[in-house]
């Protein structure tokens, strides 16, 4: 099963879980939030209404900025 990573464009936190995530051969979805503010919504509903990326999104488990953001 692929993961969700929502990222915002400048995010030095972003590109790093990016490349952990590449590099592990992770399959996983982007949603950039600088692009399509719409979902916004979704993910301050999935990060418990903090305005922090990366959110990672793996099943059931969520971690927003596991390491930093």
């Amino acid at each position: 099963m692929a993961v969700t990573l929502y990222v915002k464009d400048g995010c030095p936190y972003c590109d790093r879980m990016r490349e952990e995530l590449d590099a592990a051969l992770v399959e996983f979805h982007e949603f950039n939030i600088s692009e399509r503010p719409e979902l916004i919504p979704e993910l301050l509903k999935l990060s418990g209404g903090e305005r922090k990326v990366p959110v990672l999104v793996d099943g059931v488990r969520i971690e927003v900025a596991p390491k930093g953001g």
